[in-house]
């Protein structure tokens, strides 16, 4: 077996900033401390929160840092204490600590999860953050059953493509946006019976005319700023708002009266680590999403791929909106 002091590298940033700040660096990830395991992975995910982890948007306790998120590997050893994971066992896992840019890493063996055999390091890579975020979005946030109608935007995008069919199985009516024809196209293959092209049409006005002037049960809306306000404009009275990104920059302060004024809205801002906390919160998001991309009810959409020393490269795209589905680093 390797030993923790094998020669290894990561992606590192020293300071926050543009793509530019990310270096490939040695790396010695250590020896698993009590309750640890040693990673050595074979694909890592990229997540818009790692470029919001990089620019500082969302600040990491320390500098230097590695960044990442969500990575599947094989557990090369595991530190006193440990009975969720044992050596030689294919894990993945999504959430904090950070620290997923590395060939190899040490994590709390409580955050992995054992992988169904049939399930690959790319894929898990690809879906593990986004596939256990459409988990909380669908059953967590609102419990979406035969006849909800909601409205996802960005639903050619990494959470979007994963959501739209999992609603859709659940009985769901799916309007979904997306910035032009091509990725219309990809949503509504992804299973959105209507999509709006949002720089086109005015969202609200559309998604009232879909639904007869009712408005949605529910909006995911992981865009933020420049869709906020006309995503609350689409929700029926008692409507649910879930606002779980910002990729377009964070939504700028309000007043909650607004909330009265359009409807008794609900308004959440959830976190996949807090509905994962709990070891078993975590493994039923897992067993669940396992259970939906192994019945092929959902298809995990890895679309681009980039060597994990290319993090840099990786980003670029992901912040200029040339990515659809999930993007993987190949370690």
């Amino acid at each position: 077996m390797p030993t923790s002091s094998e020669p290894s590298k990561a992606i590192f940033f020293h300071e926050t900033g543009g793509p530019e700040v990310l270096r490939w660096e040695d790396h010695t990830p250590g020896t698993p401390g009590p309750g640890e395991a040693l990673v050595r992975h074979g694909a890592v995910g990229l997540n818009f929160i790692d470029v919001y982890h990089r620019t500082g948007l969302y600040p990491l306790p320390a500098l230097p840092a590695i960044p990442g998120m969500e990575g599947a590997g094989t557990v090369e050893a595991v530190g006193d204490g440990v009975t969720e994971v044992q050596p030689g066992d294919r894990v993945a896992y999504a959430g904090n600590p950070v620290g997923a840019y590395a060939e190899r890493r040490l994590i709390p063996a409580h955050r992995l999860v054992v992988l169904p055999d049939d399930i690959d390091f790319v894929t898990a890579a690809g879906m593990m953050l986004r596939g256990m975020t459409a988990r909380y979005l669908l059953y967590g946030c609102y419990p979406v059953t035969e006849g909800t109608t909601m409205l996802v935007h960005a639903a050619a995008g990494g959470v979007g493509s994963l959501v739209v069919p999992w609603a859709r199985h659940l009985g769901a009516t799916v309007i979904g946006t997306a910035g032009d024809e091509a990725k219309a196209e990809r949503a509504r293959a992804n299973g959105c019976q209507h999509v709006i092209l949002y720089r086109q049409e005015d969202v609200a006005a559309r998604v009232r005319e879909l639904t007869d002037g009712r408005g949605v049960d529910v909006v995911y809306d992981s865009v933020g700023q420049a869709t906020f306000m006309a995503s609350l404009d689409c929700l029926r009275p008692m409507g649910t708002m879930v606002s779980f990104g910002q990729s377009s920059g964070s939504v700028e302060p309000f007043n909650p009266a607004l909330l009265a004024a359009k409807g008794s809205l609900f308004l959440t801002r959830p976190s996949l680590m807090h509905y994962t906390a709990k070891r078993p919160n975590l493994l039923a998001h897992a067993r669940d999403l396992f259970d939906v991309v192994r019945a092929g009810i959902v298809q995990v959409q890895v679309n681009q791929t980039f060597p994990l020393a290319q993090a840099a490269d990786a980003h670029r795209a992901l912040e200029s909106r040339r990515t659809t589905g999930s993007t993987v680093l190949l370690v």
